[in-house]
């Protein structure tokens, strides 16, 4: 068993875990290809506090592009061969949690008016990253983003100041939407469809972000008796600041944290935007994880019993791959499942917030140094 700071990696068996014998993997092994072709450029990932590298990963990718998948059984044998199941045990016996994202659709214009008048916005040119080296003290470690002016860095400004006017008459609107709910929503799922009024379609996603932490609005609302614990979803909240006009901005501002995007490929709309991982999302086989504590690329299986919806009434039960990642997702057993794009997968996403179980598969080679 392998300790972390507040997990433990156990190494189990396949039969262990529930419902493997009925997935079919299949679909990863095209996604493993993207992901050796983005390394093969010399850009690998960021190693993680769990120590696994992007070098223990390529041994994995190697041996999987000379593999033809006939089916199921083959793709499992695959991973049974090649990698160790290990489990992510937290204290206390609790279990790990996930929610899901998709990528929205949005309307948009590429003029400003009075309906078009919520503008999403490139990074701005004051907007630095931030490291150990010039981080000054009195700015909260968490920050990896602040403002540059005038040779001093301060934190950046917020939602709310950014939303009052800061960017205004900068250059940097991308589009510009008539929904201020429906354009928080993307920056919470991290990219989009942009949809113009002359018909054309384009995608954005995520390029930096102001640097504040993540705020939960629906938390706000369950912390304020406003929605109900046991039906929160994306579309209570939707709901509740449909019925609450006058208390949008003061909801929305809660959440200081802004995304900055960017415009990305379009070709390949049957698969995903390119996430963190620079590679595209597989609907129902990628996850976001916390990429402080894991690696990208490696495979993880996630189940979750009361988690049905998205495999027509049965548990949840998939080998995924860690190709993103975003500001809510902390923990080692933390995850985000991405459903798709467009309005159904936003329905399928909506309600996920289910305890599940975290299993990471180590490549055999690596895996000897958490036995």
């Amino acid at each position: 068993m392998t300790t972390g700071a507040d997990f433990h990696l156990k190494q189990v068996a396949y039969n262990e875990l529930e419902g493997w014998g009925q997935d079919d993997p299949s679909a990863l092994f095209a996604a493993m290809g993207d992901i050796a072709t983005y390394l093969n450029k010399g850009k690998p990932y960021r190693t993680a506090s769990l120590g696994l590298t992007a070098e223990d990963l390529a041994a994995l990718l190697d041996k999987a592009k000379d593999v033809t998948v006939s089916g199921p059984e083959q793709a499992r044998r695959f991973f049974e061969e090649n990698c160790v199941p290990f489990r992510i045990t937290l204290p206390d016996d609790k279990r790990g949690f996930v929610t899901a994202f998709y990528e929205p659709e949005l309307e948009v214009s590429a003029t400003p008016d009075d309906v078009w008048k919520y503008p999403i916005y490139n990074r701005p040119d004051d907007l630095i990253d931030l490291d150990d080296d010039n981080r000054p003290s009195h700015v909260d470690p968490y920050y990896a983003f602040a403002l540059e002016k005038d040779g001093a860095i301060s934190e950046y400004p917020d939602r709310r100041a950014i939303d009052q006017g800061y960017l205004e008459g900068r250059g940097l609107e991308i589009a510009y939407a008539k929904s201020k709910v429906d354009l928080f929503f993307v920056h919470v799922q991290g990219a989009a469809r942009l949809r113009f009024t002359d018909g054309s379609l384009r995608r954005i996603t995520y390029s930096a972000k102001a640097g504040h932490r993540f705020s939960p609005i629906g938390r706000l609302l369950l912390d304020r008796g406003e929605l109900d614990p046991a039906s929160i979803s994306m579309q209570t909240i939707r709901q509740w600041l449909q019925d609450h006009p006058d208390q949008v901005d003061e909801v929305l501002w809660h959440n200081r944290s802004y995304i900055f995007f960017r415009e990305a490929a379009v070709e390949g709309l049957d698969l995903g935007p390119i996430a963190a991982a620079k590679v595209p999302l597989v609907a129902g086989r990628s996850l976001a994880v916390d990429r402080l504590i894991h690696t990208f690329g490696f495979p993880f299986f996630i189940q979750s019993q009361s988690l049905t919806h998205l495999d027509d009434g049965k548990p949840f039960a998939r080998l995924m791959l860690a190709l993103d990642t975003g500001s809510a997702i902390v923990g080692p057993a933390r995850g985000d499942i991405f459903t798709g794009s467009g309005d159904e997968a936003g329905e399928l996403a909506g309600t996920v917030r289910n305890p599940a179980d975290f299993t990471i598969l180590i490549p055999k080679e690596a895996a000897e140094r958490y036995s």
